[in-house]
């Protein structure tokens, strides 16, 4: 019996869980991207001012895939068409596009990156933290340099099962 209740408290207390490793399988859209400086509190939307455009998954293989859109993206007339110009501001636009390996024990999730849109991070491992809330998992960096200025923050990404 009082087992059973610090069992109760302790969920209570540390929020949604996950019963394992499945819940995550499948594929997520992104919802909302945003950075959080650590010494202003300055949010700032990384989404650029457009709608969020990702989505990333997770295989029962152990494999995963991310891949982010920022801002207005161009749309060039086609391929035969396309200026340098416009390929380097296409390149701009991709917040993250990588593949790898995972590993998720219910709270932290690690991508082992074998593949990446910048080669700098194929061969890392990055790690968020993730809260599942309903059909969302909301992951979180640990504070980090900003790459636009060094300032130190965290970002927080939602994503939303695709059903």
């Amino acid at each position: 019996m009082r087992a059973a209740f610090v069992a109760v408290v302790l969920t209570a207390l540390c929020g949604p869980t996950f019963a394992g490793e499945e819940e995550v399988y499948g594929t997520w859209k992104l919802l909302s991207d945003q950075t959080k400086v650590l010494d202003t509190g300055e949010m700032i939307d990384n989404s650029g001012g457009a709608v969020p455009s990702g989505y990333i998954t997770y295989g029962r293989d152990g494999r995963m895939m991310a891949l982010i859109m920022r801002g207005v993206r161009p749309t060039p007339d086609s391929l035969a068409t396309m200026t340098d110009q416009q390929r380097a501001d296409l390149f701009r636009s991709i917040g993250a596009a990588y593949g790898g390996t995972f590993k998720f024990d219910g709270s932290t999730m690690e991508h082992h990156i074998d593949i990446s849109w910048n080669n700098i991070w194929t061969g890392t491992t990055v790690v968020r933290d993730v809260k599942k809330d309903g059909d969302k998992l909301i992951y979180t960096t640990r504070p980090a340099p900003f790459a636009r200025d060094g300032r130190m923050v965290v970002t927080t990404v939602i994503w939303e099962k695709v059903k």
